[in-house]
């Protein structure tokens, strides 16, 4: 008669769980949601960035005024395969491979809207 409580308390805790249980207890759940998160913050904006950088390097045509990663702000004088020859003073031209290139300048948009007097 003592242990007759004690075996209804074990055939008790033996009874199915919810689906809701069975998740939150399988410890691949934790690692599939620190994957799925890694993925959306971190992995998918840059691939995202990488592809954008690879379209404006491809879009880049003379005479735009570019940012290297060095701060060097020029306007483009020849374009060619892998290096980029631009033109960082009146008559003084340094050449930068293409990926080196970080975007458009910014400032050369306002110095030409000065320029013209807009």
């Amino acid at each position: 008669m003592w242990f007759e409580g004690t075996a209804w308390a074990a055939a008790s805790s033996a009874a199915p769980q919810g689906i809701f249980d069975t998740l939150l207890t399988n410890p691949i759940v934790p690692l599939v949601m620190v994957v799925g998160v890694f993925y959306f913050v971190i992995l998918r904006p840059q691939t995202q960035r990488a592809s954008e950088h690879q379209k404006m390097l491809k879009a880049l045509k003379r005479n735009d005024e570019v940012v290297t990663t060095g701060g060097l702000i020029g306007r483009i004088h020849e374009l060619g395969d892998n290096l980029i020859t631009l033109e960082i003073a009146p008559n003084v031209r340094v050449r930068v491979e293409r990926p080196q290139i970080t975007g458009l300048s910014a400032h050369g948009k306002s110095q030409i809207k000065k320029d013209k007097g807009e």
